[in-house]
């Protein structure tokens, strides 16, 4: 499977962003990560393949939603309320089961950087 994220760029603080991620087959559980300068790469969220279940960082919580559109094998990830510290890298990925642990996800996508300024 590849994957293949979009959507990210410069957005202001209090700001909105969507990212997409376009998978070129069926995929089961997904997931967003992001990369800050200087920092590991760290969970954002994740969802399993009927949507019902999603898991979410703290720091995202109620800001952030995941979605995907299995027809179309895209996953999704709206952002809201930006905070500068949100910017990163972004990748999404793709696992066999729903998880946090990035080491359980089989594929990655190229990631793509959203930067939010204050």
């Amino acid at each position: 499977v590849q994957l293949q994220a979009s959507g990210g760029g410069l957005v202001q603080a209090g700001g909105s962003q969507r990212l997409s991620c376009a998978a070129s087959g069926r995929t089961l559980s997904m997931g967003w990560f992001r990369q800050a300068p200087g920092k590991e790469r760290e969970f954002v969220a994740a969802i399993m393949l009927t949507g019902r279940t999603t898991y979410y960082a703290d720091s995202v919580k109620d800001r952030f939603t995941i979605s995907r559109d299995n027809a179309m094998n895209t996953l999704y990830l709206q952002m809201n309320s930006l905070k500068p510290e949100d910017t990163a890298v972004y990748y999404c990925a793709a696992a066999k089961s729903l998880t946090i642990h990035s080491q359980d996800y089989d594929y990655w996508g190229q990631g793509t950087l959203v930067t939010v300024s204050s």
